[in-house]
């Protein structure tokens, strides 16, 4: 085998493993923004319920731990 037959096998297999590690980050961010619109979503609606619910005591939030 040559040496340029070796070198495009190689440049072969680095452009395949490449392609798949974009595909794998591409599915990454797409799974990341999902995740930060359902945590936004979420502290959203905590937000609300603990300023309905809270009838003028402290929010969890800013409350001492137990221990404190």
């Amino acid at each position: 085998m040559s040496q340029i037959t070796k070198l495009e096998e190689q440049l072969a297999h680095l452009t395949k493993a490449m392609d798949d590690m974009s595909d794998v980050v591409a599915r990454q961010d797409a799974e990341i923004a999902i995740l930060t619109r359902r945590v936004e979503m979420l502290m959203s609606r905590e937000a609300e319920r603990e300023a309905d619910g809270s009838s003028g005591s402290i929010p969890l939030a800013d409350q001492k731990p137990p221990h404190w």
